[in-house]
């Protein structure tokens, strides 16, 4: 196939550019009108106790109106709500709540149930004139529209900090400009094809707001993770031939066979959470692997075009030397590969041990900047009206009318209910009604669950289905309990495969998995020690939020995971090309190390600034994935693949290829018929 894709581009590279411009022409077209589809619904699980809960709440009750909330603190609004009443879209403007402290009032103003966002949001302008420091409206479409809106801005904010900083370094990599802009063209054709994915999709299922930043600014790593791998060798191989056409057949024959098993690596880990139910997750996986793809075939077709074009101006670069900065670094690994093992490995385990204590929740209004709206109010109600700012309430959902004694007989042993501090019975249709039980705990503390376990297990002569923030999170939890498994032997078992197929080995990707999971853990506690527990979490614009967004870990594990195999194997290809080549297998992983050393550095550097940018962004849940991938890649590409697999590898030995025979009972330096023959046959373009 690489073969293939060479020969088209070497042939027909003007045809092949073209193509991809029209794919940036249609995805940019297209693909942006994705930004009218977010929705900021996550974390849901179709038939759950919570989901049914809802869908037979709302199919008694009917369409409902909407409802924005107002708070002004110390502000005169009654001009301003009698022009707001008049508004299309609106039906009422409820009556002033004082707080009590005095300095606030709270209005609900009740919208038709198919108001516009624009109705919304003229409504909200009207009434933020009077004073917009002391008057914030929030709530219903224009809550939905404020997390899209943050998302789009969020996107254009990390590009415009992040690509500039990354041309930089890819420009003091190869040492030109020209060299450097390539991966960033093929990383804006990747955002483009990103855009079109996401566009085809919200045709089918929701496209979550997280789902734009996460997966465009993953696309724009890999195309420079890749781009960078593929230059690399295409320099190489121009040192040793003035053929562009030569050197670049032989850099795609070469490198072209590493992106692929990388590229599918990591769709692979990706396309484990289609494996779950949750629209959030399936989509972020298919979309995830989808663009993973079309980066890796961008590299393989589009890269190598342009530079069938202007290869000649790119300034070749002899191979890394087999001694070095990196080969010293492996030497002294060598000598004591136990005691790097322990150590090494002891300390990831020590990064860990806060994952231990991870509080899964629901991301509320702090999740936004506090510059949003939402923000605001949540700062103004709790500041002013702190009791409803409180846990979410429990509603169970009876299939009885409000007017039964056996609905009283039940919202009293509700009340009864450790956890609870009160209920009330609210009507819904003539045969449908809800008990509403305010908790006196968070949903993710274990006295929040409780309280919701509780009152799921207080009997009833009717049918009851119990919904609210914790029974969503006891139900979400229960989904991850049941699926994660499998999804993790989707994952598992592909990776083996890949890696088994790639090394010839047993052993090694067993190594590569353990070694992924130490970094996904050590990373993951990082997160906990942060935004969980707030350390350092002002450095990063944000705060302690006693708890981790349920959907981060499965994001951060499944992203993770490829990115660690993606550097895996950059490595081993070098170290089995050697071992093809001497039959040693100490030497090997020496040589293997020093001749990507730079380059798997170099890529790591890149994808950090690149993930960093999540960390510019607004939402919490993204600065928790942000900050998630950054530690993984930095321990990935350092202390693992520098420290902790020359020390494993040395230990394994010869038997680390096995069940392969490549250069077994050979002496140093000479080379197997197999490698012999791949290291003199010519490589055809």
């Amino acid at each position: 196939m690489f073969r293939v894709l060479t020969q088209l581009a070497v042939r027909r590279p003007v045809l092949v550019i073209v193509f991809w411009v029209a794919v940036v022409g249609v995805g940019l077209g297209f693909g942006t009108g994705v930004f009218a589809k977010l929705t900021a619904n996550v974390a849901t699980v179709p038939g759950s106790e919570n989901e049914r809960a809802i869908e037979l709440r709302d199919g008694a009750a009917g369409p409902q109106p909407q409802h924005l909330t107002v708070v002004a603190v110390g502000a005169d609004l009654t001009a301003a709500l009698a022009d707001a009443a008049g508004l299309p879209g609106v039906v009422e403007v409820g009556p002033a709540l004082p707080s009590g402290d005095g300095r606030a009032v709270l209005h609900d103003v009740v919208l038709t149930p198919d108001a516009t966002s624009s109705q919304a949001d003229a409504v909200a302008e009207r009434l933020r004139s009077v004073d917009r420091e002391r008057v914030s409206v929030a709530g219903g479409p224009l809550t939905n529209m404020e997390f899209g809106a943050q998302a789009q801005s969020d996107v254009q904010r990390a590009e415009l900090i992040t690509l500039p900083i990354v041309l930089v370094l890819l420009v003091l990599v190869f040492g030109g400009l020209l060299a450097g802009a390539m991966p960033l063209v093929v990383a804006v054709a990747g955002i483009a094809a990103t855009f079109g994915l996401l566009r085809v999709f919200s045709l089918f299922t929701d496209v979550s707001v997280y789902a734009v930043q996460v997966v465009t600014m993953l696309s724009v790593g890999l195309a420079v993770d890749y781009g960078l791998l593929l230059i690399s060798r295409f320099r190489t191989e121009r040192a040793v031939t003035a053929s562009v056409p030569e050197a670049l057949g032989r850099a795609v024959e070469r490198a072209g066979r590493t992106i692929a098993v990388t590229g599918l690596t990591v769709a692979a880990s990706l396309l484990g959470l289609a494996v779950f139910p949750d629209a959030f997750l399936r989509s972020m996986g298919l979309a995830g692997a989808g663009v993973v793809l079309v980066n890796m075939l961008a590299v393989l077709s589009l890269l190598p075009a342009i530079l069938a074009l202007a290869g000649r101006r790119i300034r070749p670069a002899p191979a890394a030397a087999d001694r070095g900065l990196f080969a010293r670094l492996a030497a002294a690994v060598q000598r004591r590969p136990v005691l790097t093992t322990l150590v090494t490995a002891a300390a990831m385990l020590a990064l860990a041990v806060p994952a231990l204590q991870l509080r899964l929740a629901n991301s509320d209004a702090r999740a936004l900047p506090a510059s949003t709206q939402t923000r605001q109010q949540y700062d103004a109600l709790a500041a002013h009206f702190p009791e409803l700012t409180g846990p979410d309430v429990i509603a169970a959902v009876a299939r009885t009318g409000a007017g039964d004694p056996a609905l009283a007989a039940f919202a009293d042993r509700v009340r009864t209910v450790p956890g609870v501090a009160s209920a009330e019975v609210v009507p819904v249709s003539a045969t449908v009604s809800v008990v509403r039980a305010t908790p006196r705990h968070e949903p993710w503390t274990e006295e929040g669950r409780a309280t919701l376990e509780a009152v799921r297990a207080v009997p009833a002569p009717f049918e009851v289905l119990v919904a609210g923030d914790a029974a969503r999170l006891v139900d979400y939890r229960a989904m991850l309990a049941a699926y994660g498994p499998w999804a993790a032997l989707v994952v598992l078992a592909a990776t083996f495969a890949l890696l088994a197929a790639f090394t010839r080995s047993v052993l090694l990707p067993l190594k590569a998995v353990l070694t992924s999971v130490l970094s996904i853990g050590a990373a993951l506690g990082v997160v906990v020690l942060v935004f969980q527990q707030g350390h350092l979490a002002g450095w990063l614009g944000s705060e302690r939020l006693d708890a981790v967004d349920l959907t981060v870990p499965v994001l951060v594990a499944a992203i993770a995971f490829g990115l660690s195999v993606d550097y895996e194997v950059f490595l081993l290809a070098r170290i089995r090309e050697r071992y093809l080549e001497t039959g040693d297998a100490r030497a090997s992983v020496a040589t293997g190390l020093q001749q990507t050393g730079r380059i798997v550095t170099s890529a790591a550097l890149l994808l950090v600034v690149v993930f960093a940018g999540f960390l510019v962004g607004g939402f919490a849940p993204i600065k928790e994935i942000g900050v998630g991938l950054v530690v993984a890649i930095v321990l990935d590409a350092t202390v693992v693949r520098m420290l902790l697999v020359p020390a494993t590898m040395t230990l394994l030995s010869h038997a680390a290829w096995w069940p392969g025979r490549h250069g077994r009972g050979r002496p140093p330096g000479t080379p197997s018929p197999v490698a012999a023959s791949r290291v003199e046959e010519p490589a055809r373009t």
